[in-house]
């Protein structure tokens, strides 16, 4: 399939694989790294409908699926809503729910649907025909970093161990993480060309929810699993798990960050919340607005305390440019890391 790109996105595709080459894995930070966070001036929600409805394209238990209940909470709490109702499409890095979305709630006023860079990773790996162009985003709500573990029985005790795992024979250590193309699979790839492996002999596992990865790597089936910190928490504290290292640039959770520990890698995850494509400009204001104040709700700001996500709000034009280039740069990623769908 051959892809059109204008000038600004040659130019980026250009300087990602450039820096990429040249620095090493870490550069995925550069290009993939979040703006700094602010917080947004909460507003009084004016209350959008009686019933809002929040299409997540994951299953029961993940990223995605606690953010998008986190946030119905919120609206509920701020008064844009009565009541929320909940819709799970799962598979393929979210672009099965993006497509439905598209087709059945393109112009519904009142229904959300949840993505971010998983779903943008997924786009660019699988080339779908319903794509982010078939949305409008309101907003960038949290950050969060991977944590890759492994089993507590585990002879891979650091990153020095998983380094060298990794360089001696690649294939024989599965990783397990989210959807094809998301950003487990993808900080999978740089892992691996950090630790100067051949990309191209990864073998990624992708799960639907992060229940499932835990799973894999406790049955043995998967090596080292790659998901954010609460979907690992409750592992690690059991002692069923042990934390190798997390994608920050400095060390979060209680645990030491890969380059801290000698391996250059390093990337930052992001959540938000999107409307449909024939959502008028007007309408979509309304609910950017009761976004905005939901991310002030005390019940929201409790999830990202628990959860230990960080608040990464952006919207409007900031918010287009930043996917623009974190779309780019993910098709720069799958090509020179070789992921395969």
């Amino acid at each position: 399939m051959t892809t059109s790109f204008n000038r600004r996105q040659i130019l980026t595709h250009a300087a990602a694989a450039s820096a990429l080459s040249a620095l090493g894995a870490s550069t995925a930070t550069s290009a993939w790294a979040q703006q700094a966070a602010r917080s947004p001036a909460h507003a009084k929600a004016t209350k959008l409908a009686s019933t809002l409805r929040i299409v997540i394209p994951a299953n029961p238990g993940g990223g995605w699926d606690q953010t998008g209940r986190a946030l119905g909470t919120a609206l509920v709490g701020v008064g844009a809503a009565d009541q929320i109702e909940y819709e799970n499409i799962g598979g393929k890095g979210g672009t099965i729910g993006l497509a439905k979305y598209a087709e059945k709630y393109g112009n519904d006023a009142n229904t959300l649907l949840m993505g971010g860079m998983v779903m943008v990773g997924a786009v660019a790996l699988q080339k779908p025909a319903v794509d982010l162009t078939q949305i409008q985003p309101l907003a960038r709500l949290t950050s969060d970093y991977l944590v890759a573990a492994v089993a507590a029985k585990s002879p891979i005790q650091n990153t020095k161990d998983l380094a060298e795992a990794l360089r001696a024979d690649l294939r024989s250590v599965p990783v397990a993480g989210g959807s094809a193309g998301g950003v487990d699979h993808i900080f999978a790839g740089v892992l691996a060309r950090a630790a100067k492996a051949s990309p191209e002999n990864l073998v990624y596992k992708p799960f639907a929810g992060g229940s499932e990865v835990v799973d894999a790597v406790l049955s043995g089936s998967a090596t080292v699993g790659l998901s954010g910190y609460s979907e690992f928490s409750d592992a690690i504290a059991a002692g069923k798990l042990r934390a190798i290292g997390v994608s920050s640039r400095r060390s979060v959770f209680g645990l030491p960050a890969f380059r801290e520990q000698g391996l250059d890698a390093a990337m930052a995850n992001w959540r938000g919340v999107f409307t449909g494509k024939g959502v008028a400009a007007a309408r979509a204001a309304e609910m950017l607005n009761a976004v905005e104040a939901a991310t002030g709700h005390e019940s929201w700001q409790r999830t990202l305390k628990n959860n230990r996500w960080e608040p990464s709000w952006l919207a409007g034009k900031d918010l287009a440019e930043f996917m623009e280039l974190d779309l780019t740069t993910a098709r720069v990623m799958v090509y020179l890391l070789k992921l395969k769908a």
